[in-house]
C-alpha cells in the first residue's frame, strides 16, 4: 500500500488533471479509474481503488472526509482550522494523519449547508445543519473562529441499539413496563451521553398503531412506529428570517391529535407547553435535557420554565412539573467507551425533601416504583406493576 503522504500527492495530480481536462469526469468513477491507471500504471489495484474513491470523493461527497464517514465506528468527526482532523471512536478521540487546507473546509462547509438554504461566512458565522443520513453538523467560521473554520459532524448511528444493550440488569423491563403504562419519561445527561439513542430505543418499543408526533431542532430520531410525524425546527436565515423554534412546533404538534409526542430535546422556554401537555392527557410523552442528575433535570426544567416569562411561582411549577413527570432516567459514558444507564428516578407527587426516589443504579434495579403506570400494561408486560 502507498505512504499516506504519497497517496495524498496521487490524489492531488489525478484530481488536477481531470480538472484540467474534463471537470466533470471527476464525479464518474469509471473515468477516474481509467485516469489513475494511465497516468500512475504501477499502483496496485487497491491502491488504484483508493486513489479513485479519495477523488470522486472530492467530487460528490464531503471530500477527504468520505473515507473518515465510511467507518462506522466513528461517532464524531472535528475539523478544526488548519490543525489535524480529529474523530472519536469507541468514546475515545483520536487525532488523524488528515489536514484539510481552508479552502477546502470551506468548500466542505458550502456543500452542507448551501441546499438546505443556509449560508456560513462573516455575517452568518454559525450554522447548524443534518446530513442526508441524519448526522448532525456544526459550523463555525472566521471571524468567531480564531484558528480557522471549524466542522464537527457527529453521526447518526447506522444500527439501532436495542434497550437491553444501554440498560444494567432489570431496568430495562422496568423501562418498558414505563412506556407501555404511559409514563412520562425524562431522560437526562451530558453532551454525548447517549440521550437520544436511549429515546430511539425506548420509542422502538411503543406499539406501531399509535400516532407519534416527534419534535427536534435537528431531526435524529427513527422510530419504527406506522403513524410518525417528524418535525424539525428551523433557524432564521441570514437576515434573521424565517425562524421556527421548538416551542412553536410543541404547540403545533399538540393540535395534530398526537397519541405520544416526542421533544427530541427540552432546552428552553418550550419546557412550559411540554410539562402542559403532560398534565393535559398526553400521558407517556417522551424527551430528553442536558443535566448532570436526575435532580438536577428537575431542577433545570424548573429554570427553563421560569424563563418562558409567565410569571409563575415556584411552588405551582414545581407542582405542575412533580404531577407531570414520572420517571428521569439519567444516562451517561461508562468504561471502554460505551455509554448506558446509571440511574433511574421515580419523580415524588407530593414532592418530599429529596424530590425523587432512586430504583436502579448503573449496578441494576433496586426498588420498584410506588406510581401506579397512567394506563393499563398490556397483560404480557405486567409483571412490575405493583
Amino acid at each position: 500500500m502507498l505512504p499516506d503522504a504519497r497517496r495524498a500527492a496521487v490524489v492531488d495530480a489525478i484530481h488536477a488533471h481531470l480538472l484540467t481536462s474534463d471537470p466533470t469526469s471527476t464525479g464518474d468513477r469509471r473515468r477516474v479509474l481509467a485516469a489513475v491507471r494511465e497516468g500512475h500504471p504501477l499502483l496496485s489495484d487497491a491502491d488504484v481503488a483508493a486513489v479513485a474513491s479519495a477523488v470522486t470523493a472530492r467530487a460528490t461527497g464531503l471530500g477527504p472526509l468520505e473515507t473518515i464517514l465510511l467507518d462506522p465506528s466513528v461517532s464524531e468527526v472535528m475539523v478544526n482550522g488548519t490543525g489535524p482532523v480529529w474523530i472519536e471512536r469507541h468514546g475515545r478521540l483520536e487525532a488523524t494523519d488528515l489536514h484539510i487546507p481552508h479552502s477546502d473546509v470551506e468548500l466542505l462547509i458550502e456543500r452542507i449547508v448551501a441546499p438546505l438554504g443556509l449560508r456560513a461566512d462573516r455575517s452568518s458565522p454559525i450554522a447548524d445543519a443534518r446530513l442526508a443520513d441524519g448526522s448532525r453538523v456544526n459550523v463555525i467560521v472566521p471571524p468567531l473562529a480564531i484558528d480557522g473554520p471549524c466542522l464537527t459532524i457527529r453521526r447518526f448511528g447506522a444500527r439501532a441499539v436495542p434497550l437491553d444493550e444501554l440498560c444494567p440488569p432489570g431496568v430495562e423491563a422496568l423501562l418498558a413496563w414505563a412506556v407501555l403504562g404511559h409514563a412520562n419519561v425524562m431522560v437526562s445527561g451530558g453532551t454525548g451521553a447517549g440521550k437520544t439513542t436511549l429515546l430511539n430505543a425506548l420509542g422502538a418499543l411503543l406499539p406501531r398503531t399509535e400516532r407519534l408526533v416527534t419534535v427536534e431542532d435537528t431531526a435524529e430520531l427513527r422510530l419504527p412506529g406506522d403513524h410518525v410525524v417528524r418535525l424539525e425546527a428551523r433557524p432564521a436565515t441570514a437576515d434573521g428570517l424565517g425562524v421556527i423554534t421548538i416551542r412553536q412546533l410543541v404547540r403545533n404538534a399538540l393540535r395534530m391529535r398526537p397519541d405520544r409526542l416526542l421533544v427530541g430535546e427540552v432546552r428552553g422556554a418550550e419546557a412550559v407547553d411540554m410539562l402542559w401537555a403532560m398534565n393535559t392527557g398526553h400521558e407517556g410523552s417522551l424527551s430528553t435535557c442536558h443535566a448532570n442528575s436526575p435532580v438536577d433535570a428537575l431542577r433545570r426544567l424548573e429554570v427553563m420554565v421560569l424563563s418562558a416569562g409567565l410569571d409563575l411561582p415556584l411552588d405551582a411549577v414545581r407542582d405542575q412539573l412533580t404531577a407531570a413527570l414520572d420517571l428521569v432516567v439519567h444516562v451517561a459514558r461508562l468504561e471502554g467507551g460505551r455509554r448506558g444507564v446509571v440511574a433511574v428516578h421515580e419523580v415524588l407527587d407530593p414532592p418530599a425533601p429529596s424530590r425523587t426516589r432512586p430504583l436502579a443504579d448503573a449496578d441494576g434495579l433496586h426498588q420498584l416504583p410506588l406510581r401506579p403506570p397512567r394506563r393499563p400494561v398490556p397483560a404480557a408486560d405486567t409483571r412490575w406493576c405493583r
